[in-house]
């Protein structure tokens, strides 16, 4: 027998036993036992918004899967666009699919000039590149008409590919726009990686030479960062995904709930506070005042991982090749002396609360020559993939458009008073 739960009516004693499938209960006999009754669970912490194949993730244990693959195996082995054909398409690619792919997303990176002079160049001097790029990924629908197609195959696979292409050369062109340099056209015979750092970093030089080291440790961020299941920015995407906006407003709308410090931020939130604590010796007070509820711990904890973030194991071991080329970051020892403190004290660990991905990636960021703002547009890079592939997966399930329902707390019905009449 298959387990189950029984809800009861207390007022009328009809019950109804519901199976339990994929480790959730369905609302339909819930909803036919007691109509017009509604869940309330705000910000969505035990409800499942539907089916996914994609990303699994226990927080309990500290897992995390993409298509079924560890992280810990695709961060050591694979690269970001191979990872990307797997959580597009399902599977790893072989040899002629991956071939394909590389080629197509090379020959996809350039992005229409009048993008570029007259809508980027037209942003006020001092725009926040993350602002720039949320505003030009939804511009990009209006290149390209057939995206409106969101029912044929066909056209979502042309615009995911665009997508995933062009958003190297989008974050670059704002970064240059945002600190008044030239923009840097595609150079077609680098890498994905090495592409975009020579779109960032070239100045003069007839060719840009990325660094190695650098070059495989962003590659690593970026299948990191790649997705994580129904976070807030995925679901934006398929709130408005399942309107059958086409993909580049849906993810127009997933970035721009990343702009939002609460999402994307943390990274740099963790800059912030490595910078106030100023020294090691100043690691026991900052964690005092913590514990006393005078600031936060930033960095540590997770909404959904109550164990070590497996990516944050994988970033801290990158993190020495990384600056044992830029140098190290002189707030590492801060991060490293708070990270043990932290990790022996236990008002942290029966809270649960271990470091993520963020403690370490803007450490990383910051000594290969990211500005802050640039934190979360390195992070909206190969979130794209993720993104896209929730949202090819919630075409293909041909869901409702997303609705749900309130508990009203407002005032009854009322007559309208003329203005005159009104205390």
């Amino acid at each position: 027998m298959p387990d189950s739960i029984t809800i009861t009516d207390n007022r009328t004693g009809s019950s109804v036993e519901i199976p339990i499938v994929d480790g959730g209960v369905s609302a339909d006999p819930w909803r036919k036992l007691l109509p017009g009754i509604w869940f309330s669970d705000p910000g969505f912490t035990t409800t499942a918004l539907g089916t996914s194949a994609i990303t699994y993730l226990d927080g309990e244990e500290g897992i995390l899967r993409y298509r079924g693959y560890p992280i810990e195996q695709l961060a050591k082995s694979s690269t970001y666009l191979e990872v990307s054909y797997l959580l597009i398409h399902g599977e790893l690619p072989t040899q002629e699919q991956y071939d394909q792919w590389l080629h197509d997303i090379t020959y996809h990176t350039f992005i229409h000039e009048n993008v570029r002079k007259r809508f980027l160049e037209g942003f006020h001097y001092d725009a926040h590149p993350m602002g720039m790029l949320v505003s030009a990924m939804g511009a990009l629908s209006t290149f390209y008409l057939e995206a409106k197609g969101v029912d044929d195959p066909t056209v979502r696979a042309k615009q995911i590919t665009r997508l995933i292409a062009k958003m190297p050369t989008l974050a670059a062109a704002c970064h240059r726009f945002s600190v008044g340099m030239p923009f840097v056209y595609p150079d077609n015979s680098m890498s994905f990686v090495e592409n975009f750092l020579s779109m960032m970093w070239k100045v003069a030089e007839p060719h840009y030479a990325a660094d190695p080291v650098l070059t495989h440790a962003l590659d690593v961020l970026f299948i990191l960062h790649a997705d994580h299941e129904q976070n807030c920015g995925t679901l934006a995407l398929r709130t408005v995904g399942s309107a059958h906006a086409d993909p580049y407003s849906a993810c127009a709308a997933a970035c721009a709930a990343l702009y939002g410090p609460r999402h994307g931020g943390a990274n740099e939130a963790v800059i912030k506070m490595l910078t106030e604590i100023g020294t090691i010796d100043a690691v026991p007070d900052f964690i005092k005042a913590v514990k006393e509820g005078h600031g936060r711990l930033q960095g540590f904890g997770h909404r959904v991982y109550k164990n070590y973030d497996p990516r944050a194991t994988i970033i801290k071991n990158i993190a020495d090749d990384v600056f044992e080329v830029t140098g190290k970051n002189p707030l590492l020892d801060i991060a490293l002396k708070l990270e043990e403190v932290a990790l022996s004290d236990d008002y942290f660990i029966s809270r649960k609360l271990y470091p993520n991905v963020d403690f370490y990636s803007g450490l990383i960021y910051q000594a290969m020559g990211f500005p802050i703002e640039m934190f979360t547009v390195l992070f909206a890079i190969p979130r794209t993939t993720g993104w896209l592939s929730h949202y090819e997966e919630l075409m293909v399930q041909d869901q409702k458009i997303y609705r749900p329902r309130q508990l009203w707390t407002g005032a009854d019905e009322r007559s309208y008073v003329p203005i005159d009449a009104r205390s």
